[in-house]
């Protein structure tokens, strides 16, 4: 089940919201707990009891760690344990394949792999029972005693499926005490609705011109068309993603949590650096506070500095997926922000804004052809076909009807990207007071509306993070 779906506005979550409200305060975590459950298990009753698993493995890991806390070789053991359990689960249904696939070229042999579907969020959600082991750990965090509240946190339908990926430390207070009121319910309606809208109304449309383009052979491809191609692609996983992450924080907030913003206008950056600053803004955060600090972060030396950053990019890319693209993609983003580190980034602030943004974009448009090509010389070859290498020429009718078809869509979605939607929202509520808000609440309705139609009429609803 995935939010922009039908059955989830108009069947799941008023019932879900609806059970919640009428709840009393004690059994709020119980029935969150409950819906989510079935939220996970809708599309794969199975695989609920993997995550059961790590509910009570973790759980009873972190009491664990809590009650040897002073024997500290004890304590360690159980960390240790619980830290490899969750990478063994995580391995075996993400990366098994792609590691017999790789030693069985690497020696020519024919070993077996079980083809496992992966199973809905286990990337997010292992992140966030591994981070709570490791604050458990280092005494950063009490462990948490109620099972259901625990329970709660890991599977947690808002924010499963794509994230944030939420610390533990950030929601422990919430799991007992958080505050529901109608103007918060109402702050989420909006957050959910401009989520939607972003996916359903703009990512969606959008994506069906890469979709094209892609399907296209790349011998026939010209260079107009590979560039308005990538550049919906861009779009596309801009909007789809923040989009899920704007609903996630919109459906937190109806159910009386605050979660973490995701995104941060990060196609305005003025480098690479600051791109990854605002884009995915927690799965940065967790692999800087559990794998690049635990390394020794930039505390000795350049060398041991350049080094970690270079496996924080591998293992992000890594989380990615199961392929050589993706590890090529976070590698070579890795590279380009050790380029920066060491002496771009004080040139770049050299430039006017708009030499720092039009770089961003180039180096993150490449980025995507690899992100999306699993085939390395397919990605390769998309590439030079953008410089005029390789293309069928530099326009052709195709090239010409997708401009005149999208042109309008991709300028629009492109100020989308930045502040300036916000800006005049506020502005018209400024200028009108009562009249601006019902002018905006009316925006909002239609957007609702429109989605649902969308949702009624199409069957392109694809979610491109569903498969991380």
């Amino acid at each position: 089940m995935v939010f922009s779906s039908l059955i989830f506005l108009f069947q799941f979550l008023p019932a879900a919201l609806f059970t919640y409200y009428v709840s009393p305060k004690k059994l709020k975590n119980t029935v969150l707990f409950a819906a989510s459950l079935v939220f996970y298990a809708w599309g794969e009753p199975l695989y609920i009891f993997i995550m059961f698993f790590s509910t009570v493995f973790d759980y009873v890991n972190g009491l664990l760690i809590d009650k040897y806390r002073h024997r500290k070789s004890a304590s360690r053991a159980v960390f240790i344990i619980s830290i490899c359990g969750n990478v063994a689960i995580f391995g075996c249904f993400k990366y098994a394949g792609f590691i017999v696939e790789n030693v069985n070229t690497l020696f020519g042999l024919h070993l077996q792999a079980a083809d496992l579907p992966l199973p809905i969020g286990i990337s997010f959600y292992t992140f966030q029972t591994m981070s709570y082991i490791t604050d458990v750990y280092l005494g950063k965090v009490s462990p948490q005693r109620n099972i259901i509240a625990f329970g709660t946190y890991v599977a947690m339908f808002p924010q499963l499926v794509a994230g944030p990926i939420v610390k533990y430390g950030d929601i422990a207070a919430q799991l007992t005490t958080r505050k529901m009121t109608l103007e918060k319910f109402g702050e989420g309606a909006v957050w959910f609705i401009r989520g939607l809208a972003k996916k359903v109304l703009l990512a969606n449309n959008i994506g069906m011109l890469w979709a094209s383009v892609k399907a296209t052979p790349l011998e026939e491809l010209t260079v107009l068309s590979a560039w308005l191609g990538i550049l919906a692609f861009t779009l596309q996983i801009y909007f789809d993603f923040s989009g899920y992450s704007d609903m996630a924080r919109g459906l937190g907030k109806m159910f009386g949590f605050e979660l973490p913003e995701n995104f941060k206008h990060p196609y305005c950056s003025g480098s690479v650096t600051e791109f990854w600053r605002r884009w995915h803004i927690t799965l940065g955060s967790w692999f800087r506070e559990y794998v690049y600090i635990p390394l020794g972060g930039n505390r000795h030396g350049l060398r041991k500095q350049l080094r970690n950053l270079l496996i924080v990019w591998f293992l992000t890319g890594l989380w990615h997926g199961a392929s050589w693209n993706f590890i090529v993609w976070g590698l070579y983003f890795g590279s380009i922000v050790t380029v920066e580190k060491l002496f771009l980034l004080k040139r770049l602030m050299r430039l006017p804004n708009w030499a720092g943004h039009l770089y961003t974009l180039l180096i993150v448009i490449v980025g995507w052809v690899l992100f999306e090509y699993e085939h390395l010389p397919s990605a390769g070859a998309f590439i030079g076909t953008l410089f005029g290498f390789g293309a069928h020429g530099w326009a052709d009718s195709q090239a010409l009807y997708y401009l005149l078809a999208y042109g309008g869509m991709l300028v629009l979605m492109g100020v989308c990207t930045t502040p300036l939607p916000r800006k005049m929202a506020a502005l018209v509520e400024f200028r009108w007071k009562r009249g601006g808000v019902v002018i905006i609440a009316a925006c909002y309705l239609i957007g609702l509306v429109a989605s649902t139609a969308y949702l009624v009429s199409e069957s392109y609803n694809p979610f491109l993070y569903f498969r991380f």
